[in-house]
């Protein structure tokens, strides 16, 4: 269980960074690698890199502009589109976006990355595709792991000879492993371990933290027992009895995606459960993650729906500049909020910990994936619109709803994928 690795990601989005996250202690002091912004990095790299960055949050954000914005995202995403899973076929052959990746390892792009790593050949875990292919084509000496932080993926994320290759990925759901074969990766390679999610939201192996935190939701999700009475065999199996009293106000979390997309929909709530919020019947946190215009654009609106008073009461806004601490605050937060708002990306295994997902919507074809998973598992319930939440928010909540989506996600999901891994790597 001591096995050091090299956590390696990348700072497109919030994705690869949050996958990494709870992986950090397995690095070397703690610290994860940026492979696309590190100390001593060529120029040349950083440049690749940064184009590639400024093209995947351009294109997040212009997706909302009318005509235009709409076409320029369809193109994007019918580049990196994933295909349809039936009729089941054989999908070795690899891409062009992916052909253009090889094209650019071989002129000599990541070099100076994996070099650096070979004095000390622990095990490569890359929470980014890049960084694995990187290291096979430079001969890296030690294993080589890529964690995969969507429900469904892409042919670009497996390697261009997939037979040839000895990387090895871990998968959050069954769905990948499958995916993963018919891209040609050997069966040997591929572990599904499940996503892995923060250790401080789970405890130990026996998720104590987990069930603590469980338990309160489900009472406040579930006030007039509607869930309670049709499964109380269920409840009584994982919790014993609920708790009698509430610890925290019915809370929403409303997260935006790292390239700021969505926040309109954070305000929309806001003025929608107005209300609410000035009664003290329920408490939003509205995540702003690491932009700082996204926060002053929450807080314009706060002061302008009269709301400035509620501010660190019963409204909390979770921002940081620095990207560890905001995943930080982040965590903390989710231990006391009961429903989860987001657009489908990886944030949406946080639904193996107990939270019914609000899905906001998708954006890209990764995210409609993500959000078929969550209807899958039944832990997901597609928004509606956002200016009436005061009306089918607390229908979904006194039907019951929400608290079996919550048990739905915290039955079905995988939630020790961190402790999968660990064990894989130190075999």
């Amino acid at each position: 269980m001591n096995q050091k690795a090299w956590i390696i990601s990348v700072n497109m989005g919030y994705g690869h960074q949050r996958t990494a996250f709870p992986l950090r202690d397995l690095a070397p002091e703690g610290k994860v690698i940026c492979a696309n912004d590190y100390l001593g990095m060529p120029v040349r790299d950083r440049r690749i890199w940064e184009t590639t960055r400024k093209i995947y949050e351009s294109i997040s954000r212009i997706k909302k502009i009318p005509l235009i914005g709409e076409f320029i995202f369809f193109i994007f995403d019918r580049i990196q589109k994933i295909l349809r899973f039936y009729p089941k076929k054989d999908m070795s052959q690899p891409n062009f976006q992916l052909k253009q990746i090889s094209a650019l390892i071989k002129r000599g792009w990541g070099k100076h990355l994996i070099e650096k790593l070979k004095s000390n050949p622990l095990p490569i875990i890359t929470t980014f595709f890049t960084p694995a292919f990187m290291a096979e084509y430079f001969g890296y000496p030690g294993e080589i792991f890529c964690v995969i932080c969507d429900a469904d993926i892409a042919r670009t994320w497996a390697p261009i000879c997939p037979q040839k290759s000895r990387i090895k990925y871990f998968a959050p759901t069954s769905w990948v492993v499958s995916r993963l074969k018919l891209y040609g990766v050997k069966e040997e390679n591929i572990f599904f371990t499940g996503y892995p999610l923060p250790q401080s939201l789970i405890g130990g192996e026996k998720m104590e933290t987990l069930l603590r935190d469980l338990e309160s939701r489900i009472f406040n999700l579930d006030q007039k027992k509607k869930y309670f009475k049709q499964y109380k065999v269920l409840v009584d199996k994982y919790f014993g009895r609920l708790p009698e009293f509430q610890d925290h106000p019915l809370t929403i979390m409303f997260a935006v995606g790292g390239a700021g997309a969505q926040k309109e929909i954070g305000i929309k709530i806001l003025k929608s459960l107005a209300g609410k919020i000035k009664a003290d019947e329920i408490k939003i946190i509205l995540v702003a993650g690491t932009r700082k215009e996204v926060k002053e654009y929450f807080e314009r609106n706060i002061k302008n729906l009269k709301l400035k008073n509620n501010l660190d009461k019963n409204i909390e806004i979770v921002f940081d500049e620095d990207i560890e601490s905001y995943f930080q605050k982040f965590n903390l937060a989710l231990r006391k909020t009961d429903v989860l708002w987001t657009k489908p990306s990886e944030i949406s295994f946080y639904t193996a910990l107990g939270f019914p997902i609000i899905i906001a919507p998708p954006v890209g074809s990764q995210e409609e994936f993500n959000k078929k998973w969550l209807l899958r598992l039944g832990s997901g319930i597609p928004q509606e619109n956002p200016n009436y939440t005061n009306q089918w928010l607390f229908d979904f909540l006194d039907s019951g709803r929400f608290a079996e989506a919550a048990m739905q996600g915290f039955i079905e999901g995988e939630k020790l994928g961190i402790f999968n891994i660990q064990k894989i790597i130190s075999q």
